[in-house]
């Protein structure tokens, strides 16, 4: 189990996966943390899984805030990162006083989507001394641009882009990146490349770790859940039953 980012180099060279778990609150944070997670992430999935919004577009640092200390709360081991959300790092002034509120939150590493077009903002939040985590392939806060959520990599042209996106992200210093929806092939050439750690979701198995939103691992968000998740419980089931029949206890029917 990692207690600190400066472990994940080590880790990359062991080959030993890292399982990474997202938590908006403070129950699921405790829980992961007791369970062993190697990292836990505040990500800005919380729009869709917690509030209820269509897509990440409309999360707020408000909202960031607000969960990022409820999950410190609950953690006492593993590094907790925290995603920037939309139109906050805009330049990178932006960008490094919003990781600032992010780690005096509670946060040990933030997290932007982009890769070569956001490395002034990448360079600025690593040169204020805050741990940095990139985002490249899939960008769920591009979706409105890129009309729904594309797998990436599927061309020669589109592979390059997204090394070249990562050994710039490598080389200002990130200590992982999230490689999402990303064709398998790809993602493990840039694993291959990169000293930083990979961490997929949706990008097959030969990453240095797997990240999943939480709700979709155990069943608890049973309205819409991604063909890469596998669901290895049925909390929504078990709620609905579980209230169907208090309800029926108490109307005394």
């Amino acid at each position: 189990m990692v207690t600190s980012l400066s472990e994940l180099a080590q880790r990359k060279q062991s080959g030993r996966k890292l399982a990474v778990l997202t938590a908006y609150d403070y129950p699921t944070a405790r829980l992961l943390d007791e369970a062993g997670v190697d990292l836990i992430l505040v990500g800005d999935s919380l729009g869709m899984v917690v509030l209820g919004l269509p897509d990440t577009t409309g999360v707020t640092m408000a909202d960031m805030l607000h969960h990022t200390r409820a999950v410190r709360r609950g953690v006492k081991r593993a590094p907790v990162i925290a995603d920037l959300p939309f139109h906050s790092y805009d330049t990178p002034e932006e960008a490094v006083k919003n990781s600032r509120l992010l780690v005096e939150a509670g946060a040990d590493a933030v997290k932007l989507e982009g890769g070569r077009s956001k490395i002034g903002q990448v360079r600025a939040i690593i040169a204020a001394g805050i741990p940095f985590v990139g985002h490249i392939g899939m960008l769920p806060q591009s979706v409105r641009e890129e009309g729904g959520y594309k797998k990436k990599g599927r061309t020669e042209e589109g592979a390059a882009v997204l090394l070249d996106d990562a050994r710039a992200l490598d080389e200002a210093g990130a200590c992982a990146v999230v490689l999402e929806s990303i064709v398998p092939d790809v993602a493990a050439r840039i694993t291959a490349e990169v000293s930083m750690s990979t961490i997929g979701i949706g990008a097959g198995s030969r990453c240095d770790g797997q990240v999943l939103v939480t709700p979709d691992l155990l069943g608890s968000f049973p309205w819409f859940r991604p063909p890469f998740a596998k669901a290895r419980a049925d909390v929504a089931g078990e709620t609905l039953r579980a209230v169907r029949e208090w309800a029926v206890e108490v109307r005394g029917a």
